[in-house]
């Protein structure tokens, strides 16, 4: 770990730097300076290509050359912008002259009042900050949450025989399986997942009030409706909102926030339940040589991982909550909130992509202890009252809810020898008391699918 990370505030930049380090080129200051590079300069290309009458000299042979300016952009480059910075004191000001410069050196100079022309900051950060959060999202972050969920779904499919004692309310309930209750948070990640690829990365683009007011002026015959709309839409690939004020509405980011929050709170769910069967003897853990559970206490396999998980997406839905709450309210037309937050959205996802890469390696150390599992089902007879009469109900039997309450209420030791001697004592035919006696916790599991 270098002294930066030693330093840092955040554990996202400290102590899980080595875990968050790919989501950098996307969320760091450095990356949003990179992304805006590249929206102004496919902006311009896109003006080259309409073609302006001014902009009639630049050859297309020009454009890998222009291309270039951020494909490959670096941390100097960066830092030239941000001494540019401390004289404009304007973030994308600053852009739109580090570019200047370069199209003096690439012998462009003639050309340089078209770079941001028209265009107010936000057209910039509203288009470079969607981009850079849907490749963070494709590229980086939906392929670890991919193999979350396979690797519990073949959990699932592997012990979807192994019988389990469930609970509700805490209380022992008529069996299931283990593999069935994984499969159950496989499928509701599903879910979300299918919601949240619906989701546009919505864009504002239209200057400084979002009607294209300078465009409109200097180029009456143009329809910048349509060229906006082809930028964002086909150039970008990111979806163009209209009409909007100075900024994007924020409100489909909104809902993407909302998406991966509710992701985080069935994981959260997840770990908890997780944690519960490790501390209940269901699961073991594999061990790592060198590792250890405690500082004091020598024998400890903790369930860290979950735990681990489990604390940074509270912090990550705690942020996305106020992300999402907050950026699709600006006064009028504009105000600065929006700049100030938008610059965390780095953190809940980085806690988010945190969380997801324990979950799985605690997934992966998971061991079944099916003799714990099977005697908890050996000692909790009791659950299969709700069975035995439910079948008695079907024979006509009185009171079949009643009896059994009588038998298995609030009673201890209820053994199979208990529902032997109910079952001997029923005044059915010996082939209803047949079917009975099969009745066990271990096979009344009921329809096990996935």
């Amino acid at each position: 770990m270098n002294l930066i990370s030693l330093t840092a505030i955040s554990p996202v930049d400290g102590r899980y730097r080595s875990k968050v380090k790919e989501l950098a080129p996307y969320f760091s200051e450095f990356g949003l300076i990179r992304y805006r590079v590249q929206i102004e300069v496919e902006y311009f290309l896109a003006l080259c290509q309409l073609p302006l009458p001014q902009l009639e000299g630049v050859e297309t042979r020009q454009y890998e050359k222009l291309r270039q300016l951020y494909l490959n952009f670096g941390i100097n480059e960066a830092k030239e912008i941000k001494e540019i910075e401390k004289t404009t004191n304007h973030d994308v000001k600053a852009v739109e002259y580090f570019l200047k410069n370069r199209f003096e050196l690439l012998g462009l100079g003639q050309y340089k009042e078209f770079i941001h022309f028209g265009l107010t900051s936000q057209d910039i950060n509203n288009t470079a900050i969607p981009l850079s959060l849907k490749e963070a999202v494709n590229e980086q972050m939906a392929p670890v949450l991919k193999q979350l969920r396979e690797t519990l779904k073949k959990l699932s499919l592997e012990w979807l025989d192994q019988p389990m004692l469930a609970r509700t309310h805490g209380q022992p309930a008529s069996p299931t399986t283990v593999g069935k209750e994984l499969g159950v948070f496989v499928a509701r990640l599903k879910e979300q997942v299918k919601l949240i690829q619906m989701v546009p990365y919505a864009a504002k683009f239209g200057g400084a009030t979002g009607n294209f007011n300078a465009h409109a002026v200097a180029y009456p015959d143009i329809d910048w409706l349509e060229f906006g709309n082809d930028f964002v839409n086909n150039c970008l690939e990111l979806k163009r909102s209209h009409p909007t004020t100075q900024i994007e509405h924020y409100d489909h980011l909104a809902a993407l926030l909302d998406n991966v929050r509710r992701i985080n709170t069935i994981l959260i769910d997840l770990c908890r339940d997780i944690w519960q069967y490790v501390s209940m003897g269901y699961f073991t853990q594999k061990t790592k040589e060198g590792e250890v559970g405690s500082s004091a206490m020598p024998h400890k396999v903790n369930p860290i991982d979950f735990e681990n998980a489990e604390g940074n997406l509270g912090i990550a839905n705690a942020l996305l909550s106020h992300l999402s709450e907050k950026l699709p309210i600006s006064r009028l037309q504009r105000d600065l909130t929006d700049s100030t937050v938008l610059r965390n959205l780095g953190m809940p996802m980085a806690h988010t992509h945190i969380a997801w890469k324990s979950i799985l390696v605690g997934l992966e150390k998971l061991k079944l202890n099916k003799a714990a599992i099977d005697k908890d089902l050996e000692d909790n007879w009791a659950v299969v009252a709700e069975a035995i009469q439910t079948i008695l109900r079907r024979e006509g039997i009185p009171n079949p809810y009643e009896q059994l309450k009588a038998l298995t209420r609030g009673q201890g030791n209820i053994t199979a020898d208990t529902f032997r001697k109910f079952i001997n004592e029923l005044e059915v035919s010996d082939g209803i008391k047949e079917e009975l006696r099969r009745i066990s916790p271990h096979n009344y599991t009921g329809i096990i699918s996935l």
